[in-house]
């Protein structure tokens, strides 16, 4: 358990506190959990807009002569093949194929990259970086503690964006495409990086500044979405908007024991038969997994937590099948949603399967995924 007095805490930490937040420790981090009603906070995003802290988000400076083909070999995907302000999914593993992290990387220039690793990897992923960056010329700078991220979600999220900055970007914002980004001034403050990037499932900006500007960036934002009821969000309905969305979430449905491939994300593996990356030997020689991530509903009302067993329904006690990673209510669809990783036999959309919650048995169905998907 983390000593709360040993916490690091936002830019924006006496922001929260005045809004009433409740914390949570986030890996190093304390951050807002909610503000109020979690439930509130959900559906404002997925009927509005939120507004959420992301500063615990690590943010890692790769720049250089080198910085592509860096990239390529540190990351498992071709990012030297991503379009100076496009970005990328991707993900850095072990050698023997393990998930180190998940992460976003964006390319601001010809010879710049912008990589975000989850809050509570940083340090791993800024350590592994610094040991791959051997032989390349290239420069890596850890700006995590002195960037500020706040996030605008939602379908009301590009009008809030368009009123914060000069008529000569709106259009700039109109036409952003998904996983892209640029810089402008937004509510006054100079190179703002604006990406329209997301873990909501839903339309949505991220805003990257100094940590100095971004007291005055959230009140901005805050205010210019008020006539669109926007709301605070904290971590607690950022975790259930992406389980709705069955976006994986690192510590449950990938780890170090997890590959990409056993994620159901080979997709991300570079294709290209010369690239050179780490890990490349043992993703190429995987094995197709024995049990697959799917999603898992019921109309029952009691939840399936992470850890929970999933068991056939052949037999009276039935046979261990899997076990869910993430798993709850799900305040859009009003009925328990999870994700679980399940013998690939037994993976069939449709399939009747029980799961074991606190030693009582209740009727859950394999679903296709995501488990909301919103309206274009």
């Amino acid at each position: 358990m983390s000593n709360p007095d040993s916490l690091r805490h936002s830019p924006l930490h006496a922001e929260h506190e005045a809004l009433g937040a409740s914390f949570t420790p986030f890996g190093d981090w304390s951050m807002p959990l909610k503000y109020g009603k979690e439930l509130e906070e959900h559906r404002a995003v997925r009927e509005r807009a939120g507004l959420f802290d992301l500063s615990h988000m690590g943010e890692v400076r790769v720049s250089g002569p080198q910085a592509a083909a860096f990239l390529d070999y540190a990351l498992i995907s071709h990012l030297s093949s991503i379009a100076v302000g496009r970005a990328k999914y991707s993900m850095i593993v072990r050698p023997d194929g393990g998930i180190i992290d998940d992460l976003i990387t964006y390319r601001l220039s010809e010879e710049e990259f912008l990589v975000v690793p989850n809050a509570s990897n940083t340090a791993v992923v800024v350590e592994a970086l610094r040991e791959r960056a051997a032989g390349f010329e290239v420069t890596l700078d850890d700006e995590s503690t002195q960037t500020a991220l706040i996030a605008v979600q939602g379908p009301r999220a590009e009008e809030i964006v368009l009123s914060l900055v000069g008529e000569q970007d709106r259009e700039a914002v109109r036409t952003l495409k998904y996983y892209a980004a640029f810089s402008a001034t937004v509510a006054g403050i100079p190179d703002v990086l604006i990406a329209r990037t997301g873990y909501t499932g839903e339309d949505g900006f991220e805003l990257f500044t100094p940590n100095e500007n971004a007291s005055a960036l959230w009140a901005a934002a805050l205010e210019a979405g008020q006539p669109h009821e926007i709301q605070p969000a904290g971590l607690a309905a950022r975790d259930s908007l992406r389980l709705e969305a069955a976006m994986p979430l690192y510590g449950n449905e990938l780890t170090e024991q997890t590959t990409p491939i056993d994620a159901g994300l080979g997709v991300l593996v570079s294709a290209k038969k010369e690239a050179d990356f780490v890990g490349k030997e043992a993703l190429k020689a995987a094995a197709e997994p024995t049990r697959v991530l799917v999603g898992l509903a019921s109309e029952g009302k009691r939840a399936a937590r992470s850890g929970a067993t999933v068991l056939s329904t052949e037999g009276s006690e039935g046979s261990e099948i899997g076990v869910v990673t993430s798993g709850q209510p799900s305040p859009t669809l009003g009925h328990p949603i999870a994700l679980a990783y399940v013998d690939r036999a037994s993976a069939t959309p449709g399939a009747e399967v029980t799961v074991d919650i606190r030693g009582k048995h209740y009727p859950f169905r394999i679903v296709e995924t995501p488990f909301y998907r919103r309206s274009r």
